[in-house]
């Protein structure tokens, strides 16, 4: 059996928030591996993020943020009870997601957002832009090329911009924050206004 030290059991409760009965089983089952006990840790916020998902998020916080008096923007995000809203994780949340839109200019919130004519005007574009393949082979990479669009326009598909590994995605930075506070969080809307923007 792989002996875990205590430092590396604090180093990964520092890193991810979970706690330090959470993390010495990650590791443990990791084999002590610090980057696959993240991983296994993630795959349990998952998990417990799936179990929250169905409850009533009414409270919360809304944020703006205005950048060098160009940008600006509003954001609402949800959670269970006024105590998680008032924690600085949440408000921490809040304020990396304001950035974040400033910064990366979603035009959607979600995939699900994306009006329907839009999605088939960008798959008839793909399918004009692939030609002499099979029709199964031509689906397949317009799908490919429909996903590299809404991780481009759509907030909660968005790499998150201050993921240093280009890795972290704006759905995976809420879900983290569910398995740490305990409760359902959700980015109900949001907008971004910049100066002379049509």
């Amino acid at each position: 059996m792989t002996a875990i030290s205590a430092d590396i059991v604090k180093e990964l409760r520092e890193k991810t928030g979970a706690g330090m009965m959470d993390c010495k089983k990650a590791l443990a089952e990791a084999g002590g591996n610090f980057e696959k006990a993240i991983d296994c840790l993630r795959q349990k916020g998952l998990a417990t993020a799936a179990k929250k998902s169905g409850r009533q998020a009414s409270e919360g916080l809304i944020g703006s943020y205005i950048h060098m008096d160009k940008i600006g923007v509003l954001l609402e995000i949800n959670c269970e009870t006024d105590f998680v809203a008032k924690t600085d994780d949440f408000k921490g949340l809040v304020k990396d997601i304001c950035l974040h839109v400033a910064a990366a200019n979603p035009s959607y919130l979600s995939s699900e957002d994306v009006p329907g004519d839009v999605v088939e005007r960008e798959k008839e574009i793909y399918r004009t832009q692939t030609t002499n393949k099979p029709k199964e082979v031509i689906e397949k990479i317009v799908e490919g090329k429909l996903d590299k669009f809404f991780g481009e326009q759509c907030l909660l598909e968005q790499i998150f911009v201050k993921d240093t590994e280009q890795k972290l995605k704006i759905k995976d930075l809420v879900t983290e924050k569910i398995a740490k506070l305990g409760e359902n969080i959700v980015v109900k809307r949001f907008v971004r206004f910049q100066l002379g923007e049509k």
